[in-house]
């Protein structure tokens, strides 16, 4: 199933009701303002009116004479896994997505919502559709690394700024010339492979087994954590696959369990990567168990259960924003963004995948206003100069850290962006250093 259109309609058709009342409320009082002005400038071209008998001289007149009418708007397309196996990532980015700025830089933006599916060829038609269709100046998605990995061709080829909500490292490295136009805001699998290893190491933890997603996801992670393994000294001694929409990962717990691991990490996204703890619980494992940071929503406690409760995981300091010292440099922008969120979707509704979505309007808030100095919205020229802006950003604080990007790099997060938290009867539980 694919959904296409305004972020409104899409929302009010998803959820039963309207958009936000207080986002449309301002916007609605700003755009009465606008007309209230433009009345008072044309009155007098309004007592000429039954005078006018060609209505294309009218409407030519009207638009030279108000520049306020004739500015042009600012889209911004959003790929998002609303339905499929990764649902559980992409319906609070969309959620979240109905909270960014309705206004940039004196202009008016128009956020279109497409669903992805889960699906890399879906997610590659949504983006050729926004680029030569709807014209979209960026573009933000998709929820997860096939399906960003499979967008770069598109929006390198269309000349259009893209910010991926997926983990991996290989959809912003290297910075090569198609890469040249992705950016991205969660943490990188690398930064959370070596927070796992540093966390185990300092329990000892000498062998270590690898369960993963069989896509991009789970190749890219298993490829850091068996490098971060080795650099702390653990040895690798098993590495399994399974896929998203397994109905069970028996064969592959058996074949681990047989190596006697120390710990096991678990590289795998939403709902299915509750498959593999449930399982190794089930068989009577005892030793640690890690997720990556794909699993920090609530859908994936409440299908894993008490199955994960003592394991681990390094996350998004919003899923513990309440939890963080007075000094984190992201405490205060996500304890706003929580505050937003759960006034719309209601108390511990919020997820590390809507906080990354937020970021990615935080850094089109800062970079616009920068691009509409050269160019206007809806020109190559415009995408080129908000590529340009998104690129250097710097010293920009989200809810996640500081973003201090640089032609080398796409993120532009450093360590601070990474907590390590246990699950504990069913809550994010921070761990400090």
């Amino acid at each position: 199933m694919r959904r296409a259109g305004s972020l409104e309609a899409g929302m009010a058709g998803a959820c039963g009701q309207p958009a936000r009342a207080g986002i449309g409320r301002e916007f609605g009082e700003r755009f009465a303002q606008q007309v209230a002005r433009q009345e008072k400038r044309f009155a007098w071209f309004l007592r000429l009116m039954p005078l006018v008998r060609r209505p294309a001289i009218l409407f030519a007149t009207l638009a030279a004479l108000s520049p306020a009418v004739a500015l042009a708007q600012v889209k911004i397309g959003l790929v998002l896994s609303l339905t499929g196996p990764a649902a559980s990532l992409g319906i609070p980015a969309r959620d979240t997505a109905s909270l960014l700025p309705k206004q940039i830089g004196g202009q008016s933006v128009e956020y279109i919502v497409l669903d992805d599916a889960s699906d890399t060829t879906q997610a590659v038609q949504d983006t050729k559709k926004l680029i030569s269709e709807n014209h979209v100046d960026a573009i933000i998605g998709s929820s997860i690394t096939p399906n960003s990995l499979a967008m770069i061709d598109v929006v390198a080829d269309g000349t259009t700024p893209m910010i991926s909500l997926a983990s991996s490292a290989k959809i912003i490295e290297p910075v090569d010339a198609k890469r040249h136009w992705v950016f991205k805001t969660p943490q990188t699998d690398a930064m959370m492979a070596s927070a796992i290893a540093e966390h185990a190491s300092t329990r000892g933890v000498k062998t270590v087994a690898f369960i993963g997603q069989a896509d991009a996801l789970g190749e890219t992670f298993y490829n850091e954590v068996a490098k971060f393994a080795q650099l702390h000294h653990m040895q690798m001694v098993a590495s399994e696959r399974f896929n998203r929409t397994d109905p069970s990962v028996t064969g592959q717990v058996l074949k681990i369990l047989a190596t006697h691991p120390d710990a096991v990490v678990v590289g795998a996204a939403g709902t299915p990567a509750a498959l593999p703890p449930k399982t190794l619980r089930e068989r009577g494992y005892k030793g640690l168990i890690y997720h990556n940071h794909g699993v920090g929503n609530n859908d994936f406690l409440r299908v894993c259960g008490a199955d994960c409760n003592g394991t681990f995981l390094p996350a998004s300091p919003v899923l513990v924003a309440a939890q963080l010292p007075a000094d984190h440099p992201a405490k205060r922008l996500a304890l706003d963004y929580i505050a937003r969120f759960e006034a719309l979707r209601g108390a511990g509704t919020v997820s590390a995948f809507g906080s990354y979505t937020w970021d990615a309007g935080m850094l089109l808030n800062h970079a616009v206003p920068i691009a509409l100095k050269a160019a206007s919205p809806g020109t190559p020229e415009f995408r080129r100069a908000l590529r340009d802006a998104l690129e250097t950003t710097h010293g920009l604080a989200d809810t996640n850290g500081v973003v201090n990007m640089s032609p080398t790099d796409h993120l532009g997060l450093d360590q601070r962006a990474r907590v390590m938290v246990e699950i504990r009867n069913g809550k994010w539980v921070y761990q400090p250093r």
